[in-house]
């Protein structure tokens, strides 16, 4: 089985949008025989593609800090649940575990880990797919940033293109090639 690391929000947003989109990407991974790998929480967006991969039958993996044991709401339903010393050992965890990334809308934490995994492709620690759920339109702004960060000379054409954008679950994971 493959997996696919989604990073998202451990905060459910203020659209209930966001909490659906991540049921429907959890459906599009179980039709796809896809297991989730992801930071482990039974909150929020987490929370709601863990469930919901869960409720179908699916393999779901959360990799969480001790420290956030309590703190995240850790949860205690999983296929797998792994607890890692920190948050460096977290990231390389699901990194290793995964065969492709996707970020669903979250906050700092959320974009913190798909510019890192990007970063790595970029420095080829990697060569696996990366996207972006462009949920709602959530990261039109990051979208354009990234495009005017290639314009300014900052960010080459050929590494803005590792990070591919889908409308849905399935034209994203279709264009990311898995399952």
């Amino acid at each position: 089985m493959k997996y696919i690391c989604v990073y998202c929000g451990s905060r459910p947003g203020n659209d209930a949008v966001y909490v659906e989109a991540a049921r429907c990407l959890a459906a599009s991974m179980v039709r796809r025989n896809l297991g989730l790998v992801y930071g482990g929480a039974s909150i929020g967006v987490m929370g709601a593609v863990a469930d919901e991969v869960l409720r179908l039958g699916g393999s779901a993996v959360g990799v969480i800090p001790e420290s956030l044991m309590t703190q995240e709401v850790a949860h205690s339903g999983l296929t797998e649940l792994l607890v890692t010393s920190g948050m460096h050992e977290r990231k390389t965890l699901m990194a290793d575990r995964a065969d492709g990334f996707v970020a669903l809308p979250g906050g700092l934490g959320t974009l913190e880990e798909i510019f890192e995994i990007l970063t790595w492709a970029q420095l080829r620690f990697h060569a696996k797919p990366c996207g972006l759920l462009n949920v709602n339109g959530y990261f039109d702004h990051l979208i354009a940033f990234l495009d005017h960060a290639v314009d300014q000379q900052f960010v080459s054409p050929a590494h803005r293109d590792y990070l591919r954008v889908g409308e849905t679950p399935d034209s994203l994971l279709d264009e990311l090639a898995l399952g």
